[in-house]
């Protein structure tokens, strides 16, 4: 079995692998007509179950043959104009090169002597990012795996920072609407249950500083430590951006830790006429972004960013085999010293590639191209009575839901809502996400395809319209 592993006596095999795979792939993505198939679990898993690991095909294009029926046939294509669900984003040319270069290679991004020139790219982006930020010139990070991993270690900071030992007293702030991995962040970090408040958003589901004012007052008054603030700059809901400049002022009056939870906003730091949304986040102590949201790059490229580098020492451990303690004094730059994770892979390859090929403003007008088809479908949504459309959007998400005519049932209109996301993806026709505003069900759009029209947007409504009426004229067939 010699023969497969790649080196220089198998530098053909790896070719024409590769290529045949890369043929595949094309000839999916040139061909693929709907998002999804609409094959359900209960259809694909027998495939799949069939399949038996033990008994290998021995030939690369049987696999590939055989990957058609278990994988890429069904698979949910991102690339495609009406796949409008979740933060997943097509990809660019440059950054998939970027991926097979890496993959092929295999560094790893713990220490310098498994990825040399890897962990001064990384180094070089990092930086890159801190400016585009303008975190100044003490800033610092590193790549993660993605969002939920760059906001653990930026509070793994934070409650490092804070004046107490007393894990019972810290609290960190966050508005109701921030993202889930806050919470689990809390808990990992061994913190009590009430450990995060949660604060009321506005009418544009933004922080309410005014109650955050409170709320950090409330804090200090009854003795406990005000840890962090969260901050959004793109919630993953609504797209909204939490006020920056006012919560960097509250966080500065209370010495508080201030973290921008930029996953998804951080597509403004190279947009060539929206960066100012992102005002404020200049001055935070760290910062979340997710490259494979809105830099269009594969998953995962995602980074932590911190205004003062020293404060990483937190998440350092030395071990003899890997970064000795003597490394430090020999000015070795190993990665492990700011990770969380040991092993790493070479994710900032891809950015780099891209930012080499694209520019950063190739990128920002791409994520401008998404915000603008947004504010569009905005206004259509507004101005068609069929939907209620929750607020005007901030990056490029749409919270909406369909309202019948007839039904003034609320329960029924969720009901319909929930059968109309259901029934358009078991079409295959298209695919949106779903959430809850307040107690009633909402869909949603999170359009980050600028190949995605008006006209996309058009007609997948009429779909959800279609299907809702669809299911509402069944109800009241069963009623009577």
């Amino acid at each position: 079995m010699r023969s497969h592993l790649l080196n220089d006596t198998t530098a053909e095999l790896y070719r024409s692998s590769v290529s045949e795979g890369v043929e595949r792939v094309a000839a999916k993505l040139a061909t693929t007509t709907r998002p999804f198939t609409g094959v359900t679990p209960d259809a694909l898993a027998p495939t799949i179950d069939a399949v038996d690991l033990d008994r290998p095909l021995h030939d690369t294009i049987a696999v590939l043959d055989e990957l058609e029926d278990v994988y890429l046939r069904d698979a949910v294509y991102f690339h495609h104009p009406r796949y409008l669900a979740h933060l997943n984003c097509p990809v660019v040319i440059p950054a998939v090169l970027g991926e097979a270069i890496l993959s092929a290679v295999n560094s790893s991004l713990d220490t310098w002597d498994q990825s040399a020139g890897g962990t001064l790219i990384e180094r070089k982006l990092i930086d890159w990012t801190a400016g585009r930020i303008g975190l100044g010139p003490a800033a610092d990070g590193v790549f993660t795996s993605g969002g939920s991993q760059s906001n653990l270690q930026a509070l793994l900071l934070a409650r490092q920072e804070a004046k107490t030992e007393d894990l019972a007293k810290l609290r960190i702030f966050a508005s109701e609407v921030s993202h889930f991995s806050v919470k689990k962040s809390a808990t990992l970090l061994g913190l009590d249950a009430k450990a995060v408040v949660s604060v009321p958003v506005d009418k544009d589901k933004r922080m309410q500083t005014v109650v955050l004012a409170a709320e950090l007052e409330r804090c200090r008054e009854d003795g406990l430590v005000p840890m962090a603030v969260v901050a959004t700059a793109g919630t993953t809901d609504f797209g909204s951006i939490d006020p920056l400049p006012e919560i960097a002022e509250l966080c500065a009056q209370y010495s508080t830790w201030m973290h921008v939870d930029a996953a998804y906003g951080c597509g403004l730091l190279v947009s060539p006429k929206n960066r100012d949304r992102l005002t404020g986040i200049e001055r935070a102590d760290s910062v979340t972004v997710d490259y494979h949201k809105s830099f269009f790059q594969p998953v995962s490229s995602s980074a932590v960013l911190v205004r003062d580098g020293a404060t990483l020492r937190h998440a350092t451990y030395h071990a003899e085999y890997l970064n000795p303690r003597r490394t430090v004094a020999e000015r070795i730059p190993n990665q492990v010293d700011k990770s969380l994770q040991t092993t790493r892979r070479f994710d900032a390859l891809k950015l780099w590639m891209t930012l080499r090929v694209m520019g950063a403003d190739g990128i920002g007008n791409l994520f401008d191209e998404v915000c603008d088809l947004a504010r569009e479908g905005w206004e259509l949504l507004a101005a068609d009575p069929r939907f209620d459309v929750v607020v005007e959007p901030s990056l490029s998400t749409l919270v909406y839901r369909y309202i019948p005519a007839a039904v003034t049932d609320p329960a029924e209109i969720d009901r319909a809502n929930l059968y109309a996301r259901k029934a358009l993806f078991a079409s295959g026709d298209a695919v949106v996400a779903g959430t809850k505003v307040g107690e009633r069900q909402y869909l949603k759009f999170t359009l980050l395809n600028p190949e995605t029209t008006l006209a996309d947007i058009s007609a997948v409504l009429d779909l959800i319209a279609g299907h809702a009426e669809q299911y509402l004229g069944e109800s009241l067939d069963r009623a009577s």
